[in-house]
């Protein structure tokens, strides 16, 4: 009868225990493989997570990648009848399309309430995105060895390591392989075991002035400050500190004593005189007459003797705390412990600030660069018209501000970006030519010989543009967009680059100079215009007309200004008052590389837009400082250059 009874009660046990969890060995199907850790898959946490993926690496299954991608990316669905898993075919439709995680057909429907979305945390999709770098590594498409990389990238780990070696050995694509080669050194300095080959891993970054680079070199050098009675044994010792160097501030030295418990903590000034006031006896504190605490070297003495009869809490005096710290050694620590390594660091590290240092000069170069050639096409015209005609036209900033508004309703009538520059650049040169030429015809042509009556009228006719413009468009600023192949930059690395439209603006600029030099010296026109500037009553004698060329000249000026404006419309700001932003740019330019001459154009804009990137170079929280600076140049420079750097021989000059 006991037999019987313990048979069926061993039958029982077996019948009600559970199943053991599945393993990579006996799961050949991924659903039965989640099923046996269904509690962890649905409520995965960055703990428990990993137990999930070891199981679903070792299994083998060709299913998994897949599914670790839709999973990371909140696309795995659990059924809540069954708990089965499932991707759906399109999310937010009613019904969802249950697909199977296996096959990949579908698997009936659902509502949103039969099922719930799995959300992996942040944490979750981070170790989930690490697992699976090994089969996009794996993967026969570029692209995957690509995004493997990147997330390797973001987040290195020790397991990547010896899986990015391999990749390196094999790889046979040329992009896979140059990243993959700038990301191994940074893996090797970070989890390498053997000093020998982190060594050589920072050396063979010597000269990379890349970010990353720099990066994987910056947290060997990062030290810990510390103090001891002497220097510590077997560490680190990036450099021993001075109390009372601009390193370590006296004050600061002495808290970090405090703070070891190597010194009494210091007491208050205040603190101290309410405790001297509140043992006065007769006069006298400590011993001492209150008239003789005038000086501090007095009150301590005073508090050390109320702390010797003890009536004051324990204080340093002046003279204990420069003994405190003269007994004691301040140093920094690298938290990195190997003497070789972080030598190596600090070597190379230097080699490419100094390298950095170089390219900064190029890119401050580029800069100025950049901007000169926006101030040589913005004061090109502005030089023409006032050499020739000696018109100090202050309505010249209007004509580049209504080239910018050409080029914005173009856009708004050509919707392709590149066609509609295109057409505004020789529009806003038909359109200011003719604003220029009716400008000289009914005020400038009266008024020569009169520059002030020229500059109050011309100032006039900027105001009234201005408000025509306000007008017609708003004070809203409007977009003139560039085409996308103007859209990026030009990055040499990641220390210089320069934005594509500033590339194409220096182009545009050149194409002016040398289209402007072969019209002055190559053709009857430029030949007219040369002897107009030279002597206007020679000219005249000679049958040219000044008063035609005076027009032409003017006209071609203000057209210039119109393309300048489209140019400078595809960066800056369309608004009514753009061309005041530039008007007092193009004077300077004109007045330092001499009026109606294109060389010194060039090169005093070449001066003006160095110089002032150079100044905001050294201020840079106050470029409005730049401005003032330049006047000021320019002001000192006219006491010796009064002609500008080319001046030239006529009316221009004043003959």
């Amino acid at each position: 009868m006991i037999r019987l009874f313990l048979t069926v009660l061993f039958g029982a046990c077996l019948i009600l225990a559970p199943a053991p969890r599945a393993t990579a060995q006996d799961a050949d199907d991924l659903q039965a493989l989640l099923q046996s850790q269904a509690e962890l898959v649905a409520d995965a946490s960055r703990r428990t997570v990993q137990e999930v993926l070891d199981l679903l690496i070792a299994s083998d299954l060709p299913e998994v990648p897949a599914f670790l991608a839709r999973w990371q990316a909140r696309e795995v669905y659990q059924r809540d009848s069954d708990g089965m898993f499932f991707y759906v075919a399109e999310e937010g439709a009613s019904p969802l399309t249950l697909i199977d995680i296996t096959s990949g057909e579908p698997a009936g429907t659902a509502t949103s309430r039969e099922v719930s979305q799995l959300r992996p945390n942040r944490g979750v999709q981070t170790v989930i995105a690490t697992a699976l770098v090994q089969f996009q590594l794996a993967s026969d498409d570029p692209v995957d060895r690509l995004a493997a990389l990147d997330a390797i990238g973001s987040a290195p780990e020790d397991s990547h390591l010896p899986i990015l070696r391999d990749l390196v050995a094999t790889e046979t694509d040329a992009d896979v392989l140059e990243v993959a080669e700038v990301l191994l050194p940074r893996l090797v300095i970070a989890f390498d075991a053997d000093d020998a080959d982190r060594v050589a891993a920072i050396e063979s970054l010597a000269g990379n002035v890349n970010l990353a680079a720099r990066a994987a070199l910056n947290p060997l050098l990062v030290t810990a400050t510390g103090v001891a009675e002497t220097l510590p044994e077997g560490e680190n010792i990036a450099r021993v500190l001075e109390p009372g160097s601009t390193a370590l501030p006296r004050d600061v030295a002495y808290a970090m004593l405090v703070e070891a418990d190597l010194a009494p903590p210091l007491l208050p000034r205040d603190a101290q005189r309410d405790v001297l006031a509140a043992n006065v006896v007769e006069g006298r504190v400590g011993g001492l007459p209150v008239g003789q605490l005038d000086t501090e070297a007095a009150r301590d003495r005073a508090y050390a003797a109320l702390f010797e009869a003890g009536l004051a809490e324990p204080a340093p005096s002046e003279a204990e705390i420069d003994a405190s710290l003269a007994s004691h050694v301040f140093f920094e620590t690298y938290r990195e412990p190997s003497v070789a390594v972080t030598d190596a660091a600090r070597a190379t590290l230097d080699g490419i600030e100094m390298r950095v240092g170089l390219w900064r000069v190029l890119d401050l170069s580029l800069d100025g660069l950049s901007l000169a050639s926006i101030y040589f096409l913005a004061a090109i015209g502005l030089a023409i018209t006032f050499g020739v005609m000696g018109v100090i036209n202050m309505a010249h900033g209007e004509f580049i501000m209504i080239g910018a508004y050409t080029g914005y309703v173009v856009q708004t009538l050509v919707p392709d970006y590149t066609a509609s520059i295109a057409i505004a650049i020789p529009l806003a040169f038909a359109v200011t030519f003719a604003g220029g030429v009716a400008m000289e015809r009914l005020v400038i042509r009266w008024l020569y010989h009169r520059p002030l009556e020229t500059l109050l009228a011309t100032f006039g006719i900027s105001i009234a543009l201005q408000q025509i413009v306000r007008q017609i468009f708003g004070t809203q600023a409007r977009p003139l967009t560039p085409p996308d192949w103007l859209a990026g930059s030009v990055a040499i690395n990641d220390v210089v680059s320069i934005s594509s439209i500033r590339v194409a603006i220096f182009l545009l600029g050149a194409v002016f100079f040398v289209t402007l030099w072969l019209i002055l010296n190559r053709t009857r026109l430029g030949l007219e215009v040369r002897a107009v500037t030279q002597n206007p009553r020679m000219a005249a004698s000679m049958g040219i007309n000044p008063d035609r060329i005076n027009m032409l000249t003017f006209g071609l000026g203000s057209g210039i200004a119109g393309i300048a404006g489209v140019a400078i419309g595809l960066f800056a700001q369309v608004v009514p008052d753009l061309g005041s932003n530039y008007i007092v740019q193009s004077f300077m330019t004109v007045v330092v590389g001499g009026v109606g001459n294109i060389f010194g154009t060039l090169i005093g804009a070449g001066m003006i837009g160095g110089l002032q990137k150079f100044i905001e170079w050294l201020n840079p929280s106050n470029t409005l400082a730049a401005q003032t600076y330049m006047i000021l140049f320019v002001i000192l420079f006219i006491q010796f250059r009064p002609r500008g750097i080319i001046a030239l021989r006529g009316r221009a000059a004043g003959d």
